[in-house]
């Protein structure tokens, strides 16, 4: 078992006050977060923001393990996560998670594409969130 932590802090309203956000990892340390910064275009980072790095860079992982197992050599992934927070009832929730993928590789493309719709399904961040996954793969 892995255990991985992350800490946040608030003080104020939700409207008026101000957070920040720490990994254990010291890669973010007391950053910024905030209401501005998650619906309209103030500083700092936002929830869903964190969450669309952590798919990206999961799926990425997952994607390049897949391709190993399929003999894809000499692999590079770029991959973006797009994450939707929409209103629910009274409240909010995330919607979906869009990927957006450039692979290059040698090997079959076929094997590229069985590879990424493995990753999709099986990463942990995808398995985590309860909402649409989407893939759109460009491959080379």
């Amino acid at each position: 078992m892995t255990i991985k932590r992350g800490s946040a802090e608030w003080r104020g309203g939700i409207r008026d006050g101000e957070g920040s956000i720490s990994t254990e990892t010291g890669a973010l340390k007391a950053h910024p977060y905030g209401f501005r910064a998650r619906f309209e275009d103030g500083p700092g980072t936002n929830p869903e923001e964190l969450i669309g790095a952590a798919h990206a860079a999961c799926f990425s992982m997952a994607l390049s393990k897949e391709l190993g197992d399929a003999g894809v050599k000499d692999v590079r992934i770029e991959t973006e996560a797009a994450v939707t927070l929409d209103r629910q009832g009274e409240g909010f929730a995330v919607t979906r998670s869009a990927l957006t993928s450039r692979v290059r590789g040698e090997g079959d493309e076929a094997a590229i594409r069985r590879a990424a719709e493995g990753a999709k399904a099986n990463c942990p961040i995808s398995k985590l969130l309860d909402c649409e996954i989407t893939l759109d793969l460009t491959v080379g």
